[in-house]
């Protein structure tokens, strides 16, 4: 319940507050929201499995950002950033879409 909260105050504060992201960053934000959104589906089946913990949620949160964020900078550093940045998307939509499956499962029994 403490997550949801934390979640909903973010949102409520960056909607209000609306911080301005150094150009430096911009190419990194979609790719660390979408890793972001990966992991919490993978914590919300976790939770409806039974198996949550929160230690290996926090770890998976960070390192997933950390290495989305990375392959980013790699690919700019290649010059196929947008390449690369599209096929993090791809796969972390694949999982979060597995997730999303593996919860209405879960959810409806079907």
């Amino acid at each position: 319940m403490i997550a949801i909260i934390g979640l909903i105050l973010g949102v409520v504060l960056g909607v209000v507050v609306q911080p301005d992201v150094p150009v430096v960053l911009q190419p990194y934000l979609p790719i660390a929201v979408v890793a972001a959104l990966d992991t919490l589906a993978g914590g919300l089946r976790a939770s409806l499995d039974g198996a949550f913990d929160a230690h290996v949620f926090i770890t998976s949160f960070l390192f997933n950002v950390l290495i989305a964020a990375f392959l980013v900078f790699l690919g700019d550093q290649l010059g196929v950033g947008a390449q690369l940045s599209t096929a993090v998307i791809v796969v972390l939509g694949i999982r979060i879409f597995s997730n999303a499956a593996a919860i209405r499962r879960l959810l409806f029994r079907s």
